[in-house]
């Protein structure tokens, strides 16, 4: 194609030639073609730098506005930065968010913080003493129960050397003689040796004759059994001390008055998982701590005798005996039966690398499942409303379609509200003054028609209460959690004495941030320098709106994503130097761990 520009520029206005390049080049449409752009820009370090601490996420947030650094004693600005100065005028933030499947930079980082955080509460490390390895610690794993038969894949002994790729021969997945067809007509047994990762693995082999409506209960409930199973855990553990002589502790509480407590409690951290099936089931780490009479907030050791046998039988105890009903529901006035499978495993957990179960290794199985949500089941997308339900839910259509279904329709308002001209009116009283009187509840003498000192009671209990009252049917949030498939609570929880916090794992990230480029050699006798600013007298005002999210191009993408890219793989490769420098000083039958 033949060039339009003139071989001969003509000066077609001040500075300007006839063949200047006036609009965008086409190859800018392209990713490769705005990387291009921004990496020749004369400013394109610095913009690197300015996003490196976003630059491996998928969809970061924009910033702008101001940030102060304020001296606290006499309020004095000491500096201002203002992001209309800043590379693209924003401040580009991580987004946080744990799914590896919409953000893998982001999982990655939660995962790891995950790691250290329960892998801080079985050896210890972080603010959390070093005694507790030598607490008696389980592996538990309780799992949901069976809503109706699908497929499965079963090896009924392993020769494989890593489970997660197993290639072992597995066993026929429902092989029965005695039955040909369930109730509907379709097959209910299944020949097939299902390989790792068959599609059909967690499917009904009868959608009509599985259980939906009862399994969306069970996973909104799925919390609530959890809890009452840990309550019962540590009822048992009580009533074993008592047996044991063991007397209970006298403990002072906020408002001064005394209790006696069990000596012993649990410390749990459990992870969610949902299975193939749509189920969820739980994975947690138990540990068993005492009680210190003068510092309720301290890590102890259990009291003499107690063993990891008796958490395991705690923990078992428990499982079998925790059931309940729901409440009614005008699809099922008799409610559902939530209770734990027949498949609760149980496994000690040593910290001195020596058994089958280790810190390190139960620390990253759970970390790793704390970053997944529902891909297992093939289903993936935000929260439904009444204009998107329609493109996930079907009450005839495959597994998943039925679940989303069963939460939208389980879930749908059961009582209409009546009126508001049809509402009882509630009695005011008159202005005014009405003759002198004594309140019986609090014995005030006031001349006002209610007493000032009950109403001052009364608003000061209101304002403690959440502004939005929970519904009055729990069945309510399955709607809101449709596209979790029923299940609505956290995916990593953790007791509060038994590690520490992401908070203070990020913190302390940020601080390490700060001050990686710093000398941090001990300062002369003299102090430091006066040009250096203390952190400890100053104080860091932000302004910032929120300004997008996302990057501006993808070319920007590229860069900064590439650019991360290979710094987590500079990380990895000294992280796997380190490991193999501490195996080959780590005595034999100790793993090393580096994290």
């Amino acid at each position: 194609m033949a060039s339009t520009l003139d071989l001969t520029p003509r000066a077609s206005a001040r500075g300007v030639g006839s063949n200047a390049d006036t609009t965008t080049p086409v190859y800018a449409y392209t990713a490769a073609g705005s990387a291009f752009q921004r990496a020749t820009r004369p400013d394109y370090f610095g913009w690197l730098e300015h996003v490196r601490a976003a630059a491996g996420c998928t969809r970061p947030v924009r910033l702008s506005g101001q940030i102060l650094t304020v001296e606290q004693a006499t309020g004095r600005v000491l500096d201002a930065r203002y992001t209309d100065g800043m590379p693209d005028a924003a401040i580009y933030t991580a987004c946080g968010n744990r799914r590896a499947t919409v953000c893998p930079a982001c999982a990655q980082t939660y995962q790891r913080d995950a790691f250290q955080l329960l892998r801080a509460g079985l050896v210890g490390g972080k603010g959390v003493p070093e005694s507790v390895a030598s607490h008696p610690a389980v592996f538990a794993t309780f799992t949901a129960p069976s809503f109706g038969t699908v497929h499965a894949r079963k090896v009924k002994r392993h020769t494989c050397r890593n489970r997660r790729r197993c290639d072992c021969r597995a066993e026929p997945c429902h092989a029965r003689r005695d039955a040909g067809q369930c109730a509907h007509g379709r097959p209910a047994v299944c020949w097939a040796r299902h390989e790792q990762g068959d599609a059909v693995l967690g499917h009904p082999l009868c959608l009509d004759c599985y259980d939906h409506d009862h399994q969306v209960v069970w996973n909104i409930f799925a919390g609530e059994l959890w809890h009452r199973t840990k309550q019962a855990a540590e009822r048992w553990l009580a009533k074993l001390a008592q047996r044991r002589g063991v007397p209970r502790v006298q403990v002072v509480t906020a408002s001064g008055k005394t209790r006696k407590i069990s000596p012993v409690r649990l410390s749990p951290g459990k992870v969610a998982e949902l299975q193939a099936r749509g189920a969820v089931h739980f994975h947690a780490i138990a540990r068993l701590d005492g009680v210190d009479p003068t510092d309720l907030e301290a890590v102890v050791p259990p009291p003499a005798g107690f063993t990891v046998d008796d958490l395991v039988d705690a923990l078992r105890h428990a499982a079998r005996q925790i059931a309940f009903h729901t409440p009614p529901h005008p699809d099922r006035p008799e409610g559902w039966s939530i209770a734990w499978g027949e498949q609760v495993d149980l496994e000690p957990i040593v910290t001195d690398g020596s058994g089958e179960v280790t810190d390190g290794m139960v620390a990253g199985y759970l970390a790793k499942y704390a970053t997944k949500s529902t891909e297992a089941t093939g289903h993936t997308s935000t929260r439904l409303t009444a204009e998107s339900i329609g493109d996930y839910a079907d009450p005839d259509g495959d597994h998943t379609a039925r679940l989303i279904d069963a939460c939208w329709r389980i879930g749908r308002p059961v009582h209409t509200p009546a009126p508001l001209a049809d509402r009882p009116r509630e009695p005011r009283p008159r202005p005014g003054f009405v003759a002198r009187w004594e309140c019986p509840d609090c014995g005030t003498h006031t001349r006002y028609p209610a007493c000032p000192v009950c109403v001052a009671a009364r608003q000061a209990a209101l304002d403690t209460e959440p502004a939005k009252t929970a519904t009055a049917t729990p069945y309510a949030r399955l709607r809101r959690w449709a596209h979790m498939l029923g299940y609505g609570g956290h995916f990593l929880t953790k007791a509060r004495r038994y590690s520490v916090t992401f908070r203070l794992l990020r913190d302390t990230r940020v601080a390490f941030r700060r001050h990686e480029h710093q000398d941090h050699e001990h300062p002369t006798a003299s102090g430091p320098p006066a040009e250096q600013v203390d952190e400890d007298t100053t104080l860091i005002v932000g302004t910032l709106t929120f300004a997008g999210v996302g990057w501006h191009t993808s070319g920007d993408a590229l860069l900064a994503n590439t650019a991360a890219a290979m710094a987590r793989e500079r990380r990895t490769a000294g992280r796997e130097e380190l490991a193999h420098e501490l195996s080959a000083i780590t005595p034999a039958g100790i793993t090393p761990v580096a994290a």
